[in-house]
């Protein structure tokens, strides 16, 4: 018997794994190491799940901002870019710029009958601008046409629904700077034809931006041929830092040009969000946590249970640190089988999750994300490898911290006072 424990090779795990057998003697043990195991899934679970639509929701953000903003904005506060041609031409000459396109920008009023609303005013070059968003293909209702001395404006689905318009309809529109004439101050007043109604998915924009021509924005808020700013989109996202430090570099010689991005405009909304993952994620590792310090009971009545057959081992010739490393291999068995199942429905549920959510939403009759008071209406999900790898690892981490202090008491075991009552 002695030969055959000692030559079988890692015969500790292999003990450990017959100890963590839950069709176990003892019905109360095997409970506890049942429990254990449904933690540390459950804890496991819910990491992966709240990191995955924690990190949907940033890429979602991120793709919804981008749709209706640019990646740069080059722009001169509180005064007109002037020369603007020649300042897209130098921008343009980087091969990591996709395309440079001119906008004015101002606040209006927007006025239908006895609805009023502010409303952030973008004068844009229509053919030009595809090369700097996506917003042409968020027309819900009408057509992407912006012609200049037309007065057309293309206004979102939820201002749209405030004012009782649609495509056809026509707006006033009074600008934020008055005339000045003998008959005193008089407001600056247009009408404007809904020619589109864009849905960009973001109840900031789709609530309080339109969308006009750039040669109307300017003969609107007298501009001349000057513009607020330049728009810059890029060919990778990745490279805005470097980009954006290139152009400032560019333009260091004018100290009124301000170059943003971005990350710098959304800082706060971003920051919040990077902010609460790493909140969820210690505060869910405290279940995972409790999960596994489980295992600390179900070792220290294993050790009582086993007794006997710890002394058995240690008459034939097994030493303190093979009897320690069988208990920890037990608890290290629970925390894997548990971080392992975690990881399996947390995946699974992760990238099901815009299936799950709307089902729920239907058996319930309620919904998760009103699209009024959230920026996004839908749940979305983005599962992360390293994000995997960090809660397994974890999970794995923990069992095995839990499983020291059973497994030391286990060694100290004294096999006379063990077998003396046997």
């Amino acid at each position: 018997m002695t030969k055959s424990v000692k030559n079988k090779k890692f015969y500790e795990f292999w003990i450990a794994l017959r100890y963590t057998n839950l069709k176990n003697t003892n019905q109360f043990i095997s409970f506890i190491s049942l429990t254990s195991i449904i933690g540390i899934t459950l804890g496991v679970m819910a990491l992966i799940i709240v990191l995955s639509v924690m990190n949907g929701f940033q890429d979602e953000l991120k793709s919804r901002i981008l749709s209706v903003t640019s990646h740069i904005e080059i722009t001169k506060p509180g005064k007109d870019l002037k020369n603007w041609q020649q300042t897209k031409e130098t921008i343009a000459k980087n091969m990591n710029i996709k395309g440079v396109s001119p906008y004015v920008a101002d606040q209006a009023m927007i006025s239908v009958g006895k609805r009023n609303r502010g409303v952030m005013v973008r004068g844009i070059f229509p053919e030009i601008e595809k090369d700097v968003n996506d917003i042409n293909t968020k027309i819900s209702s009408g057509a992407y046409r912006l012609n200049a001395g037309q007065y057309n404006i293309l206004i979102g689905t939820d201002l749209a629904r405030y004012l009782g318009v649609s495509v056809g309809d026509k707006i006033a529109m009074i600008s934020s700077k008055s005339n000045f004439s003998a008959a005193g101050i008089m407001p600056r007043l247009k009408r404007f034809n809904i020619s589109g109604i864009f849905d960009s998915g973001m109840y900031e924009y789709d609530a309080g931006l339109v969308l006009i021509n750039l040669k109307d924005a300017q003969t609107f808020f007298k501009t001349n041929n000057n513009v607020s700013g330049l728009r810059v989109e890029l060919n990778e996202i990745d490279d805005t830092e470097k980009i954006t430090d290139y152009l400032k570099n560019i333009f260091s010689y004018d100290p009124f040009i301000y170059v943003s991005d971005w990350r710098i405009q959304h800082a706060n909304l971003f920051a919040a969000i990077k902010l609460e993952k790493k909140v969820m994620f210690i505060i869910l590792t405290l279940i995972i946590a409790v999960a596994a310090f489980n295992i600390v009971s179900t070792l220290v009545m294993g050790v009582t249970e086993k007794r006997s057959d710890i002394a058995i081992l240690r008459t034939i010739g097994v030493n303190q640190k093979s009897i320690m490393y069988i208990f920890i291999a037990q608890g290290f068995i629970i925390g894997a089988i548990g971080t392992l199942l975690g990881i399996i429905f947390g995946v699974a549920i992760s990238l099901n999750i815009s299936t799950i959510v709307p089902f729920i939403e239907g058996v319930f009759n309620t919904e998760f994300l009103a699209k009024d008071i959230y920026l996004i209406s839908n749940v979305p999900s983005k599962v992360m490898i390293a994000d995997i790898y960090r809660i397994g690892l974890m999970g794995l981490i923990l069992s095995l911290v839990a499983s020291i202090y059973p497994s030391y008491k286990a060694s100290k075991t004294d096999p006379a006072t063990a077998l003396k009552y046997e």
